[in-house]
């Protein structure tokens, strides 16, 4: 015991820390004249992904001054349907860049300059890079107006600090104050035998453990008896003291018998290893009871850099004989803390009940690429692509294909493909590659087509087959009919939708010309505003075309009357 403990202590004292030093505290302000209320925090536990900002509420309102954090210049605007929606990027002096998403609308001046460029590319859909002399700010300055565009659940601003390389920090290691007396919520921990005959409490799966209250606020469990490689997993969130959101966790510390196993810490996280998180948590627990198990333990192969003081990554060597105290210390970025401690029993178990392994006739190498077809449906999975070596359940039934489960996840995309040289021309345009729900109900799946073959590149296992949609989108007028004066309207609005391959584009004219329209597809709303002034006619001629995404095309036409 004696030399595991030296050996333990050496391994510490060389570990790598991946502290963030010298962040300024005193140069950026609050993005908003209100009382900063979090909805998300830097670091938090999304979709295949970590949030790399703080999403500041605005009071279930939209249309709040958003203000340039700190002086430079407007050095983005990024225009999409999905995503941050409306997005600015300031890049400042001090080589850090503040962005702000889902915005409304952007300041007269940068919505000007917008415009401009939106009309002459005729796209709501933009991505511009202004030059440093072109659009300059002052700390403080109104650059844009809070909404709900894009990706937004609600009505906020989203606001991240990157760093010189474009990898986004955590906002309040600049001196962003978010009240928070509250500790972080623990709600599940978990032992995982990881070694070959390792188990916890006679067991090789994964074990839920109980935890107990203290007086102190801290957990305890009960003993375990264990005995070879094993790892804990813990599900926690944390709430700010202003918001019932659960929201991500600042620090995750471990240890050993008083020595550092493993520590986590979200203070910096690039885009590149943003996928990563499915390394970090469990990712077959999440898929079947929707809650985050973030591992204390880390495969050789995982690149991510919330690591510090690594110790035998993070995996515990129980003996037989021997007594342990795992300690497990979560923190919020105010220091408020919740402590579960786990006493651990070297046992050698004679019998143990053996991992639900599921195997199949198709195991490949997470390091290798994977390739099979019948039926003229053809699977190609690419080297890393998956997290980990795999038995994949794979079911061809005649022109569908199930590729494993969703409980698995992807990396990389694989690669399905259909042999369509058997079908009429006038069948193919029709058709896509569907991607079939646990209702029975197909989703598009974007579809590259060749003469003789279809292809799909996805990250998600499930069910897969081809799909005929032959129906044209859907346009509905919202705030005006033909024929009708609208004078006292201040946008014009129409409602589109597809209910099956979806959405392609769309365009609209008046009397001709090119015009501007906003498309929410949270509500399936094309919204013009006349504000713009292109619109100038009294009489006008309105032409919308709407397709999807196999070519089905609508046009809706219509007059209105408009005194300027």
């Amino acid at each position: 015991m004696k030399q595991f403990f030296i050996l333990f202590i050496g391994l510490f004292s060389l570990a790598t820390y991946a502290q963030v030093d010298n962040v300024p505290q005193d140069y950026f302000e609050k993005p908003l004249d209100i009382p900063l209320i979090l909805s998300g925090t830097f670091g938090e536990l999304r979709s295949n992904h970590f949030h790399a900002g703080l999403d500041i509420k605005t009071q279930g309102r939209q249309g709040l001054e958003v203000k340039s954090s700190a002086k430079g210049y407007v050095s983005r605007i990024k225009i999409q349907h999905y995503g941050y929606g409306k997005a600015l990027y300031i890049q400042h002096p001090n080589g850090y860049t503040t962005v702000y998403g889902h915005l409304q609308k952007l300041s007269p001046k940068i919505e000007a300059y917008l415009k401009e460029r939106q009309y002459s590319k005729e796209s709501y859909e933009i991505e511009l890079f202004p030059e440093p002399a072109e659009l300059p700010v002052e700390q403080g300055e109104l650059i844009a107006f809070s909404g709900n565009t894009g990706g937004s659940g609600g009505p906020h601003v989203h606001f991240e600090i990157r760093d010189g390389s474009q990898r986004p920090m955590n906002p309040e290691m600049f001196g962003i104050d978010i009240e928070d007396n509250r500790d972080p919520i623990v709600d599940g921990l978990f032992a995982y035998p990881i070694g070959e005959g390792a188990h916890v409490n006679n067991s090789a799966n994964r074990q839920k453990l109980r935890l107990i209250p203290q007086n102190d606020g801290s957990y305890t469990t009960n003993t375990l008896e264990a005995c070879g490689e094993i790892g804990f997993g813990i599900s926690t969130v944390d709430q700010k003291s202003l918001a019932p959101n659960k929201n991500g966790v600042y620090k995750i510390e471990a240890s050993l018998n008083g020595s550092p196993v493993i520590n986590l810490d979200f203070q910096r996280i690039s885009f590149g290893e943003s996928r990563y998180l499915n390394f970090l948590i469990d990712y077959e627990y999440y898929s079947n009871h929707r809650k985050r198990v973030q591992k204390l333990f880390k495969e050789s192969n995982n690149p991510l850099s919330i690591y510090n003081g690594v110790v035998n990554e993070g995996k515990l060597e129980i003996e037989d004989g021997l007594d342990y105290n795992y300690v497990v210390e979560v923190k919020d970025f105010k220091g408020n803390s919740k402590t579960i401690r786990i006493p651990i029993k070297g046992n050698f178990a004679g019998e143990i009940t053996p991992k639900d392994d599921k195997t199949t006739d198709y195991f490949t190498n997470y390091n290798e690429t994977f390739s099979i077809q019948e039926n003229g449906i053809d699977i190609y999975i690419p080297k890393n692509a998956l997290y980990y070596d795999t038995f994949l359940d794979i079911q061809f039934m005649g022109d569908t294909v199930k590729v494993h489960h969703n409980d698995v996840p992807l990396h990389k995309n694989m690669t399905i493909g259909f042999d369509v040289s058997d079908i009429p021309e006038a069948e193919k345009e029709k058709l896509f590659i569907a991607r079939i729900n646990s209702y029975g109900r197909p989703s598009y799946s974007t579809t590259y087509k060749k003469p003789t073959r279809f292809t799909t590149g996805t990250r998600t296992f499930g069910e897969y087959t081809l799909v005929a949609d032959v129906t044209p989108p859907s346009i509905r007028p919202v705030n005006f009919s033909d024929g009708q004066w609208i004078s006292s309207n201040s946008t014009l609005k129409v409602k589109i939708s597809d209910d099956l391959s979806g959405i392609q584009g769309y365009r609209a004219t008046v009397n001709g010309k090119f015009i501007l329209m906003e498309y929410e597809y949270k509500n399936n709303t094309l919204t013009h505003d006349f504000s713009d002034g292109v619109i100038t006619e009294t009489e006008n001629n309105f032409k919308l075309i709407v397709t999807d995404n196999v070519g089905n095309v609508n046009i809706y036409e219509a007059k209105f009357f408009r005194k300027n």
